[in-house]
């Protein structure tokens, strides 16, 4: 959040305060306070006083609030700091980028504004069906560029069943895709009865996307390409650029030093353990961390 928006959310606080202290009656808000002569007698016998101490209080809490809504608005920065949320509307996410293709009017044949990549934020401002039965959003990817897009390419945490179509996207995609798509859904819908599920299928994909990584260091690392008193074996394999993405999406990967294979440290798994128990995930889980050789959590 830039200064002068800081600026700009303070002063409407401000003056807006000042409004409501200047509306208020005279004298029969602070009597509607007083319940006796000793408590008006106690405040020195001048509800003009009160009504000053009031309005000072009012505007102090106030600013309170602006104060506190500036720092709230400053952490969801922070927490997005690699996505900034388009302004105004109701923010949804890119999950199909098959589909995510701004256009200029609700129409598939319509002019080509801009291809948004997966992960990308959205923020709806209308909707309109067309005759053909599908339903586009007009949206704001920033605050200059807008268009229509198929609803069908994003997710949206308010809307009933998204997480649902969202989980069968994750079901249809394999390898880094299904890991991506399961992020997404753990993030935006972390609530949702579905995630054992889908923390189930985000750490079985990293179990299997960990031996083809393997192979592919293998290949790429051979014995004539790395220097003799250069830096040790392992730490090529574990700088990998293979591994960037993963780690990127929350995946950590072991390595066996021995065997130069990599495995999925069970991240995932083990957090199905902690919050679902006793849901038929759990079971899987223990197992995996079983043959993982790592201690499950109790």
């Amino acid at each position: 959040m830039s200064l002068k928006s800081i600026t700009i959310v303070i002063t409407g606080f401000i003056s807006s305060s000042r409004k409501s202290a200047a509306a208020l009656p005279r004298r029969c808000a602070v009597r509607l306070c007083l319940t006796g002569s000793t408590v008006f007698k106690n405040q020195g016998g001048y509800a003009s006083v009160l009504e000053r101490n009031l309005r000072g209080s009012a505007l102090t809490i106030t600013m309170a609030a602006a104060v506190a809504a500036i720092l709230f608005q400053l952490s969801s920065s922070a927490a997005l700091a690699k996505k900034r949320v388009p302004p105004g509307g109701r923010v949804a996410v890119v999950v199909d980028e098959r589909l995510a293709a701004l256009r200029a009017a609700p129409d598939l044949r319509a002019k080509l504004v801009e291809r948004l990549g997966r992960g990308h934020l959205v923020s709806i401002r209308g909707e309109k069906a067309t005759a053909d039965g599908l339903k586009f959003y007009r949206v704001a990817v920033s605050r200059r560029t807008t268009g229509w897009l198929q609803s069908d390419a994003v997710v949206v945490p308010w809307r009933a069943g998204d997480d649902r179509r969202l989980l069968t996207l994750i079901e249809n995609s394999d390898e880094f895709d299904r890991i991506v798509r399961a992020k997404t859904f753990l993030d935006l819908f972390p609530r949702s009865p579905l995630v054992p599920r889908v923390l189930a299928m985000y750490a079985s994909e990293a179990d299997s996307v960990a031996d083809k990584l393997s192979r592919d260091a293998q290949r790429r690392f051979t014995k004539s390409e790395l220097p003799i008193n250069g830096a040790p074996e392992f730490s090529y394999y574990l700088n990998y650029n293979g591994l960037d993405r993963y780690n990127r999406e929350g995946i950590t990967f072991l390595f066996d030093r021995a065997a130069k294979t990599f495995s999925y440290d069970g991240g995932a798994w083990r957090e199905i353990i902690r919050r679902y128990p006793n849901s038929p995930e759990a079971a899987e889980a223990r197992k995996r961390l079983t043959a993982l050789a790592v201690t499950p959590v109790k």
